[in-house]
C-alpha cells in the first residue's frame, strides 16, 4: 500500500488477506487492468460518436469491440473527476473542490483504486495526468502506485508544472517530468512519451496482474501537437455539420475552428497511441484476459462538435458532464454492446474490484455500484433510483449555481440564487429532451420539489465532508520528500492564483522542525531591492535583497519550530507584494 501503510494501509490489507477466498491463491486468474482517460476531450470528439471531422480508427474499432456506456457521466472538470474515479467517492468526501486554488488535493486517507489492487497483488503504474496533489503523502507513490510519471498540477505548461511552465509554446515537447518523484527529462512528444512508457511497465509486469493509469493531458490546453498530425486538419472546417435542427444554437468564432483543428490533431495523435498499446497487448498474448477502459474526465472547453448537447467543461449541462465510456475483456464480456443505463465515474472502482475479485473498503462511504450485472444482461433498478449529484464553482459549491440533481430520467438545474423558490430551477426529462431545451419545472413541481430537498440533503452531507471542512496540509521536512517543492496549483489566498505577480498566496502545510535551506523562484525578475518575507504561525523571516535584477532568493540556515502553520511567502518591495512561482524547502539538519 503505501510506503508509510499507516493504520488504513494495514486495516485494507488485513481485509483483503483474511476476508476474500482468492487472496492467496493465484493471482495470475485475475485480468490485467489498463484505464485510459484522456483531458477535456468532449464526447463528440470521436468518430463513432458522430464526428465528421476528427480521425479515430483505432479508438472507433475498439469501441465496437467493447461494452459500451451511453448515459455515461463523470464531474464538470478535471480533478473532481479524477479523485471520483479513483475512490468511488463523490470529490467533496475526498477534499477535492477545485482543480487549483488548493483545491485539487485528495486526501491522504483516501484508499484508491492502485491501493485496493495493489492489496490483491497486482503492480500498478501511472502514466500521465494525476492532478490529485504533488507532494507527500499525496503524490501517486502515497496513494498505491509502485510505478509513477507525471506531470505536476493541473497541466503542463501551467504555472503549477514549473518544470515545463517556462518552455511556453513548447511545454509539450521535450519536457522534464517526475519519474518515481525525481526529475527527469525526456525527448519527444508528451503524449508519446507517456504511451512509450506505460508499455514498458507493461512489458515488465505482464506475467502477473497489473494496473495501467494511461491518463492523457491532452487534448487539454495549451494546444500543441506535432506537426504531422496538424496537417491533417490544416484546411478542414469543423463548422460543418456542428450543428442541427432542434440542437442548441451555436456559431465557431475563427479561434474556435483554430483550435478544433488542433484538438482533433491532439486526438489523433492519441488514437495512434492507443492503437500501439493494443498492438503491444497482441504480442504479449494478454489481450484477451485485460480490461481495456477507455474514458473522458469531462466536456470540450471550447466549442466544436459535441453531439448536439447543451454546455461545455465546467457546466453541469450534459456537454459538460456527458462523456465516452468504452469497456473491453474479451475473455468474458460480449463485444458491440450498448447500455444505456444512466451510470457515472463513482461506479467504475466498485466494477473493478468486482471484475478482479477484490474487496471494496468498508469503513467508508462508497458512492458508486457495481454496474457489471448490467453488462450480464441482469435487470436492475437501483442506478434508476439513486441521484447523481453535479456542481461547479470555484473553491466550494454554490447556493445555487452550476448545480444539478439527476434521478432516472429527470434532471434538476440551479443556476439562480441561494433563496431561490423552485419554479426558479430548471427541470429537463433528459431522456425525451436530451438538449435540455425544454424547461418542464412548472408543470412537474412536486417532482422538482422533492429533487430539491434531495439536492439539498446530499449537498449539505457533502459539504460536510471531514476531509473537507479539515484541509490537508502538506508536509515538510519529512524522509518521504526532501526537498519539498511548494507549486502554485496548491496555493491558497486569492481565488485564482495563476501568473500574477502581486496576489496573495499561502500554502497550508505541516513543518517537521529543524534547519532548512529555503529558495524562492520568481516569475520575473526582481527589479528593485526589496525585503523576503516568509510568514508561519511560529516565526517570521525576512532579509533584505540588495541583490537585482534577479527572479531567485535563497535563504540558508533558517531554524523553523515543529507546527501546522499557513507558509505565508512575499517580496515586499515599493509598495508591492509579490508571491513566487514556486518555494522550494530543503530540511539539511534538526
Amino acid at each position: 500500500m503505501k510506503k508509510n501503510i499507516g493504520k488504513k494501509g494495514l486495516l485494507f490489507v488485513f481485509i483483503l488477506l483474511f476476508t476474500h477466498p482468492l487472496i492467496g491463491g493465484n493471482p495470475k486468474d485475475r485480468p490485467n487492468v489498463i484505464l485510459i482517460i484522456t483531458d477535456d476531450q468532449g464526447y463528440g470528439d470521436l468518430g463513432i460518436t458522430g464526428n465528421p471531422h476528427v480521425q479515430t480508427p483505432v479508438i472507433d474499432r475498439l469501441a465496437e469491440e467493447s461494452v459500451r456506456l451511453n448515459q455515461f457521466y463523470v464531474s464538470p472538470v478535471c480533478a473532481p473527476t479524477r479523485s471520483s474515479l479513483m475512490t468511488g467517492r463523490y470529490s467533496l468526501r475526498t477534499g477535492v473542490r477545485d482543480t487549483y486554488n488548493g483545491g485539487a488535493t485528495m486526501a491522504a486517507e483516501e484508499i484508491t483504486i492502485a491501493e485496493m489492487l495493489k492489496g490483491s497483488g497486482y503492480r500498478t503504474g501511472i502514466f500521465g495526468k494525476w492532478h490529485l496533489g504533488d507532494n507527500y503523502p499525496f503524490r501517486p507513490s502515497d496513494q498505491g502506485f509502485d510505478e509513477s510519471l507525471i506531470h505536476l498540477a493541473g497541466g503542463m505548461g501551467q504555472p503549477g508544472d514549473f518544470t515545463t511552465f517556462f518552455q511556453e509554446n513548447r511545454s509539450y515537447f521535450d519536457p522534464v517530468l517526475w519519474h518515481n518523484n525525481a526529475q527527469k527529462a525526456y525527448d519527444g512528444y508528451c503524449s508519446d512519451i507517456f504511451t512509450d512508457e506505460a508499455i514498458g511497465f507493461i512489458e515488465e509486469h505482464y506475467k502477473e496482474p497489473f494496473f495501467c493509469y494511461l491518463s492523457f493531458n491532452a487534448p487539454h490546453t495549451p494546444l500543441q501537437v506535432p506537426d504531422e498530425y496538424y496537417e491533417k486538419y490544416r484546411d478542414i472546417d469543423p463548422s460543418v455539420g456542428f450543428g442541427a435542427e432542434g440542437q442548441p444554437s451555436a456559431k465557431m468564432s475563427d479561434k474556435d475552428l483554430e483550435d478544433a483543428r488542433k484538438v482533433y490533431a491532439m486526438v489523433s495523435n492519441i488514437d495512434d497511441n492507443v492503437g500501439k498499446l493494443l498492438r503491444k497487448l497482441n504480442e504479449l498474448d494478454i489481450a484477451d484476459n485485460t480490461i481495456i477502459v477507455f474514458m473522458t474526465d469531462n466536456g470540450p472547453q471550447q466549442r466544436r462538435y459535441n453531439g448536439g448537447m447543451r454546455g461545455l467543461k465546467g457546466e453541469v449541462f450534459r456537454g459538460g458532464v456527458r462523456v465516452p465510456f468504452f469497456i473491453r475483456l474479451p475473455a468474458r464480456f460480449p463485444q458491440n454492446m450498448d447500455v444505456e443505463t444512466t451510470l457515472a465515474h463513482i461506479d467504475v472502482m466498485p466494477t473493478l474490484a468486482a471484475l478482479c475479485q477484490t474487496e471494496l473498503p468498508t469503513d467508508r462511504i462508497i458512492d458508486g455500484k457495481n454496474f457489471l450485472p448490467l453488462i450480464e444482461g441482469k435487470k436492475t433498478t437501483e442506478f434508476e433510483s439513486r441521484p447523481l449529484f453535479f456542481y461547479w464553482t470555484r473553491r466550494l459549491p454554490e447556493l445555487y449555481t452550476n448545480i444539478a440533481l439527476q434521478k432516472g430520467p429527470y434532471k434538476l438545474v440551479g443556476n439562480t440564487d441561494y433563496d431561490a423558490i423552485v419554479e426558479d430551477f430548471e427541470l429537463y426529462h433528459v431522456r425525451h429532451d436530451e438538449h435540455e431545451l425544454n424547461n418542464i419545472v412548472q408543470s412537474n413541481l412536486t417532482l422538482a420539489t422533492e429533487m430539491k430537498s434531495e439536492l439539498d440533503l446530499l449537498l449539505s452531507e457533502l459539504t460536510n465532508s471531514p476531509h473537507l471542512t479539515h484541509p490537508q496540509r502538506i508536509i515538510i521536512g519529512s524522509e518521504h520528500e526532501n526537498p519539498v517543492y511548494l507549486n502554485r496549483n496548491d496555493a491558497s489566498g486569492e481565488r485564482g492564483i495563476w501568473t500574477q505577480e502581486e496576489v496573495f498566496g499561502l500554502w497550508k502545510v505541516k513543518i517537521k522542525g529543524g534547519k532548512y535551506n529555503i529558495r524562492f523562484k520568481f516569475i520575473k525578475p526582481l527589479e528593485n531591492s526589496g525585503k523576503m518575507i516568509l510568514e508561519t504561525s511560529g516565526k517570521i523571516i525576512q532579509w533584505e535583497n540588495k541583490n537585482v535584477p534577479t527572479d531567485f532568493i535563497e535563504l540558508k540556515d533558517v531554524l523553523l519550530p515543529e507546527m501546522e502553520s499557513d507558509l505565508i511567502p512575499h517580496y515586499v518591495s515599493g509598495g508591492r507584494s509579490i508571491f513566487p512561482l514556486w518555494v522550494e524547502m530543503e530540511k539539511i539538519g534538526d
